[in-house]
């Protein structure tokens, strides 16, 4: 079975379609601020005073430090020091 240019380039705009439709999807899916989560250096944003935003932490599981999560599982996310929190702690 030969395959003609159209058959192909049709093909691969399909696939390109299709791979652009799931990266919008899973962008548009609800994220939540997870403090104490972290580890030191990976954070998102927020590390307490004296640091500016993300990759900032020193702390491992810092509670000023934020990740973001998918929303609804922050508080299920178990640390070394408890679970996650929807508020800073200190």
């Amino acid at each position: 079975m030969t395959k003609t240019p159209a058959a192909i380039a049709a093909a691969l705009a399909l696939s390109i379609a299709v791979g652009s439709a799931a990266q919008a999807q899973a962008a548009k899916k609800p994220m939540e601020k997870c403090y104490g989560v972290s580890l030191a250096g990976k954070n998102d944003c927020k590390a307490g005073a004296g640091t500016s935003c993300a990759g900032t932490s020193k702390i491992a599981y810092q509670g000023d430090a934020w990740k973001l999560v998918k929303a609804g599982t922050c508080t299920s996310i178990k640390t070394p020091k408890g679970n996650g929190s929807l508020s800073a702690k200190s």
